[in-house]
């Protein structure tokens, strides 16, 4: 019987976001999770209630940053 060899080649990655997104978002639900989170500008927004507006806000500040998060789909 002829032994197969296994190919050592690197696998290329379809990861969406980067590692960088995933640390700002994982941010930003603890401190939704705190109660610390704030949507909007300044004083005036208040507290982040959803798990889903946090997500989005820890995407956002990843964008800012420059980490690989794709861009925002556009309203058709």
């Amino acid at each position: 019987m002829a032994a197969k060899k296994k190919a050592s080649r690197k696998k290329s990655s379809n990861r969406k976001y980067g590692e960088a997104a995933s640390r700002s978002v994982e941010s930003a639900l603890h401190r939704e999770k705190k109660g610390t989170l704030k949507s909007g500008r300044g004083g005036k927004g208040g507290t982040v209630k959803s798990r889903k507006q946090a997500i989005a806000i820890g995407l956002s500040e990843a964008r800012k940053k420059g980490a690989k998060v794709p861009r925002k789909k556009k309203a058709a």
